[in-house]
């Protein structure tokens, strides 16, 4: 049974942690966040019944940590899924920015800030790796870079969004891009749920800002990127194009 979810009334800015098995980092980004802003932000970790025992890690923080909540979900369900409902819950609490951010530390949350001063004239700012024809990427192989690199030239080639980092997993949105998108009609999964999250809210006429952030691959844990969510990203930016096209989306 999931603890009973609370608000801090001083916090207008909630931040999103999809888990699966990241025991070895979660105390410490929670630590982290609240260290660097004490009262400006609160956490919601979504977890997805890490067998490796992530969500206790997070129930022995909240005594603790007033701001932080917790989502257990009974099973595996995907990253799509879980900022789904991070998304409903942050707006059922009112919060007017929703932030999303991984675990495994590889978006410094010292960058947070960025992403909030950007929301002063933005809809939606997006922590990018690959602005102004630079690579702000640490640690990855080099066939995971490229990879990356690709897969963002390309979805900005055939969608025509101006997204340099289309894929990239910190962002913050205004409630208010939330609550004009259907998201029950969202279905994509893995790093296509960014792609579209974007497409839809750029499609809205909202505005986007992309912010510079360094990008450190992580030091312990694993990735969960997986060839379904490289085949899913290729197909999705023509999924979107033509559901666009024909007035579908």
């Amino acid at each position: 049974m999931n603890p009973p979810l609370h608000k801090r009334t001083q916090s207008s800015a909630i931040v999103l942690i999809p888990t699966y098995n990241e025991s070895e980092n979660v105390a410490r980004v929670i630590r982290t966040l609240f260290s660097l802003y004490p009262s400006g932000v609160d956490i919601l970790v979504i977890d997805d019944n890490s067998p490796d025992g992530t969500a206790g890690i997070v129930k022995q923080l909240m005594p603790s940590c007033p701001g932080l909540n917790l989502i257990m979900r009974m099973s595996k369900l995907g990253l799509g899924t879980a900022y789904l409902a991070g998304f409903h819950h942050a707006l059922k609490l009112g919060y007017r920015y929703i932030i999303e951010m991984d675990a495994d530390l590889s978006h410094d949350p010292a960058s947070l800030e960025s992403l909030l001063d950007a929301m002063t004239s933005a809809d939606l700012a997006i922590g990018s790796r690959y602005m102004n024809n630079t690579v702000n990427v640490v640690n990855w192989p080099l066939g995971r870079l490229i990879l990356s690199k690709l897969a963002s030239v390309y979805t900005r080639v055939i969608t025509g969004m101006p997204v340099f980092d289309p894929t990239s997993g910190f962002k913050c949105f205004d409630r208010k891009v939330l609550e004009a998108l259907d998201l029950d009609r969202i279905y994509s999964e893995g790093y296509s749920f960014q792609i579209e999250m974007n497409f839809r809210a750029w499609k809205k006429g909202f505005i986007i800002r992309e912010v510079p952030i360094v990008f450190t691959d992580r030091t312990v844990g694993k990735s969960k990127m997986t060839r379904k969510n490289i085949r899913e990203a290729i197909w999705i930016v023509w999924r979107l194009k033509i559901k666009s096209m024909i007035g579908k989306l």
